[in-house]
């Protein structure tokens, strides 16, 4: 490459980073003041019966006995543990019913066949809104692959009360096991990061609250003024999507730190991570056009190119730019600090040690999570979670 086509992809690559570059730097300094994560607690009696519980099953048997186990250690905070069931075949049903056995909060819903203008969760969470009482204060969604500590329920909601929620949601402690999922995972977490800032601080608008339906709680005169899940009933991202309705109809929505009371294995290997994860981290549903592929800018930008530039001249002999190499390795150096920051996030005790030191080398995967995020923006899902969307 000649030294004049070097020097035009330089300035091309520092238009490119360097806006971005200034936009990260301005969300992650918030993360020096951000609060630290909740921590488990008991209730008071006002508490008593404040809160009703809904979790979403689909042919979760495998997966959904530690989430019970975890609901049933929380207090009398708990009203009652609706558990919504999509016609599950391979037994979650009768897993629930023996729960219920030994709890009385526990009951088993089935919710009606899903119309065709809306995606299978938040037609449950919606049925199971409906479904629970009017004498709970709080609504609380919670995912059957989570594992929820004593002390959650009270502490979620004491979080949200102490602040003034209308809706606030709780980022989870991933459970890591595989050597593949040690590497994409983080890198695929870091796409949120970066584009909306570390938990415990407030979004700059409503177009950039974030949200997370693992553990996500909502005062239910709010959910009911907003009828229940509807403006969210055709989004892979519900939670995103009805977050941010909710806070432009001028609620008070956070997002915090719940690695301490509650922790989650999404999915099994970095495969089905890059497969069924990787479809709503766009959050293309939530987002306008402009919103969505302005993101993708700025990832590719500041997570994606970063690695690749700092290869092409160490691997390559490229000469350019000293600037560029300098940004660039600027944005690696944030990123490899990131990891420092997120390991809190998660839990490598289950893996094997040779599997779970590979986490630190996450940001290697970096160019391949927003190719993820590339990928998802462009495609519209048309499975998810068992089911068929889209043209039969």
């Amino acid at each position: 490459m000649s030294d004049l086509s070097l020097s035009i992809l330089s300035t091309i690559l520092l238009l490119l980073q360097l806006p971005a570059a200034a936009i990260l730097l301005s969300r992650l300094i918030k993360g020096a003041f951000r609060q630290p994560p909740i921590e488990p607690t008991t209730p008071t009696q006002e508490m008593y019966g404040a809160v009703s519980v809904v979790v979403p099953t689909l042919n979760e048997r495998d997966r959904l006995s530690p989430c019970l186990a975890g609901l049933t250690r929380q207090s009398y905070e708990v009203r009652e543990i609706i558990i919504v069931d999509s016609n599950s075949t391979d037994g979650t049903q009768d897993l629930v019913k023996a729960a219920a056995e030994t709890d009385p909060r526990i009951r088993l819903v089935t919710d009606d066949p899903l119309p065709p203008d809306w995606v299978g969760r938040p037609w449950a969470l919606n049925y199971g809104f409906l479904s629970s009482s009017s004498g709970s204060r709080w609504f609380l969604g919670i995912d059957a692959d989570t594992q929820p500590h004593p002390g959650l329920v009270a502490a979620v909601v004491q979080a949200a009360e102490a602040k003034g929620y209308d809706l606030v949601s709780f980022s989870p402690q991933f459970i890591l096991k595989e050597a593949g999922e040690m590497v994409l995972q983080p890198a695929l977490l870091m796409t949120l990061v970066y584009r909306f800032g570390p938990t415990n601080t407030e979004a700059s608008s409503a177009e950039r609250v974030m949200a997370n339906g693992q553990c996500f709680l909502c005062r239910r005169s709010v959910l009911a003024a907003v009828e229940g899940y509807q403006s969210a009933r055709q989004s892979f991202c519900d939670d995103v999507t009805l977050a941010r309705n909710i806070a432009q109809a001028g609620f008070k929505v956070g997002f915090m730190d719940g690695a301490k009371v509650i922790k989650v294995r999404m999915y099994e290997g970095a495969a089905e991570t890059w497969r069924e994860w990787g479809r709503s981290l766009d959050l293309k549903d939530a987002a306008s056009w402009g919103q969505t592929w302005g993101d993708v800018w700025f990832l590719l930008a500041v997570q994606g190119l970063p690695l690749l530039v700092v290869l092409g001249y160490l691997l390559f002999g490229l000469e350019g730019s000293r600037l560029l190499l300098g940004l660039n390795l600027f944005l690696l150096g944030i990123r490899f600090a990131l990891n420092l920051a997120i390991a809190p996030s998660y839990d490598r005790t289950q893996a094997p040690k040779m599997a779970a030191w590979l986490f630190w080398l996450s940001p290697l995967a970096d160019p391949l999570a927003v190719l993820r995020i590339i990928l998802s923006a462009i495609h519209t899902p048309t499975q998810w979670r068992g089911r068929q969307y889209g043209p039969q």
